[in-house]
């Protein structure tokens, strides 16, 4: 069976980049939104599967689309710092390892973290949404 890459796997790589407490990064929902927090989830799209002519056995690139959400704290500049950092690294990311799944590179869906403006407690947030592109572990030469 293929070894897909999963929220978890990702999460735990942007824990790794070291932008926050290990804490404080999620899948799924921020417990107690503390600050400083950054969130991965599923993102919702309308695409169809991505795969080859002939099948899942021709295959040699899967996807994982992602919505990030960095919950930072109540100064808007340094919220979109944060979230600009976080986003020029995933720009400049290619051709590493994540849980040993080999992710060729990522493709960014917005031209910039987008803020979606604060929580109930004013704390500044910004969404980034990307696709990450892997190699299908089976299909290695």
């Amino acid at each position: 069976m293929n070894k897909l890459l999963g929220l978890a796997d990702i999460r735990d790589w942007i824990k790794s980049l070291n932008y926050t407490a290990s804490e404080n990064c999620y899948i799924g929902k921020l417990d107690n939104k503390k600050d400083k927090s950054i969130g991965v989830y599923q993102l919702k799209t309308s695409n169809e599967a991505n795969i080859a002519i002939g099948g899942i056995d021709n295959t040699k690139t899967f996807e994982k689309s992602v919505s990030i959400l960095i919950h930072w704290n109540k100064n808007a500049k340094e919220t979109e710092q944060k979230s600009q950092e976080i986003y020029n690294k995933l720009l400049t990311s290619k051709d590493f390892i994540i849980n040993d799944i080999k992710v060729n590179y990522i493709r960014l869906l917005i031209p910039e973290p987008v803020d979606v403006g604060t929580d109930d407690k004013n704390i500044y947030e910004r969404v980034i949404q990307a696709i990450f592109y892997y190699e299908n572990k089976e299909k290695e030469d």
